[in-house]
């Protein structure tokens, strides 16, 4: 029994794939972040090669089960974005076990593709083909899009699965390369019990709304809420006078790296629009200037003292 929730229609996909012996060499796993596309990634990874496969689900127990599970199967790569630092490319969990300050978003690079064309390149140690999975292909530099177009036709001995939140946002000639698999949003109370039983206590108001079906993207929002002082809680409106902006633009900028500060642009639009008064606008359109300038490496600090300056 697959421990995936709400993906049925997926998993019998890739089921049926398998059964059928119709696996094809490239697919695309779209959907809002945090619905299980990683997992079913995984989950796919061993379901290819599973020493016990008999009932299309994978045993989880083999050798090559618990290798894909913990990350160090010899035939299964996975790429995920990064940042550049000191010359070295680290994911954002490296960079937050390095203590090292989130600046920007992280990108998938070129010299990760060539990395994975590399691995493509060599014959499978255990598995008939390797398993690539690139989560977060949304996020490819363009010369990274163009080399792993190359990869993609020919993959020689390799399953590309590319993971994207946003298909609109990779090049057509990669998704023509890929089989679609769409992953459908949650129920809201099957969210809520996801975060009950992930530990997580009661969401800040509006939290599962804004997770649109998505539990890891509810989890990740109720950590962030976590990380944040009172001060910037208790501003969920808006601030009331030119020194409030300034003193709350400067607690934000200092106690919040750029995502958390991208993840409560978001939220704070959600909370304002959830006021249903055109009175709000201008400040949403302020919260999307701020958001925009964010994604643009603007100093943080200056972006959100000025965005947040009463009207």
């Amino acid at each position: 029994m697959s421990p995936i929730l709400g993906q049925s229609p997926a998993l019998a996909l890739l089921r049926a794939a398998v059964g059928k012996n119709r696996v094809t060499t490239a697919y695309c796993f779209s959907g809002s972040p945090g619905i299980g596309k990683g997992m079913t990634a995984r989950w796919f990874a061993q379901l290819l090669g599973c020493e016990n496969n008999s009932d299309g689900d994978p045993c989880g127990r083999c050798r090559s089960c618990r290798l894909v599970a913990g990350g160090q199967h010899p035939d299964l790569l996975w790429v995920e974005p990064t940042y550049s630092h000191q010359g070295k490319l680290l994911t954002a969990t490296e960079m937050t076990e390095l203590d090292v300050p989130l600046r920007g978003l992280p990108q998938i690079r070129l010299e990760q593709v060539q990395a994975l064309t590399q691995f493509t390149g060599r014959r499978p140690l255990w598995w008939q083909r390797s398993v690539v999975v690139v989560d977060g292909a949304e996020t490819l530099a363009e010369p990274a899009a163009n080399a792993l177009l190359k990869t993609l036709e020919e993959p020689g001995h390799s399953l590309l699965i590319l993971i994207t939140a946003s298909p609109q946002a990779l090049l057509p000639t990669l998704l023509s390369r890929c089989q679609g698999i769409p992953f459908r949003p949650l129920p809201p109370d099957v969210v809520m019990g996801i975060l009950r039983e992930q530990g997580c206590g009661d969401p800040p108001p509006g939290l599962i709304r804004l997770s649109q079906g998505s539990p890891g993207l509810a989890i990740e929002g109720w950590k962030r809420w976590q990380q944040m002082p009172t001060e910037i809680q208790d501003a969920v409106l808006w601030p009331g006078s030119v020194l409030d902006a300034l003193r709350l633009g400067r607690t934000i900028a200092r106690s919040l790296d750029v995502p958390t500060q991208v993840w409560l642009t978001g939220y704070w639009q959600h909370r304002l629009w959830e006021q249903g008064d055109l009175h709000w606008r201008p400040y949403l359109e302020r919260l999307e200037t701020i958001r925009q300038q964010l994604l643009a490496y603007v100093q943080p600090q200056l972006a959100w003292e000025i965005g947040l300056q009463p009207l």
